[in-house]
């Protein structure tokens, strides 16, 4: 791939336990 370079940073947006409280 060409741009590489924010792909950790979306990686793991809505899936994840440590990430549950972020949506509400």
């Amino acid at each position: 791939p060409k741009r590489t370079k924010f792909r950790k940073q979306h990686r793991g947006r809505m899936k994840g336990i440590s990430t549950r409280g972020n949506s509400i």
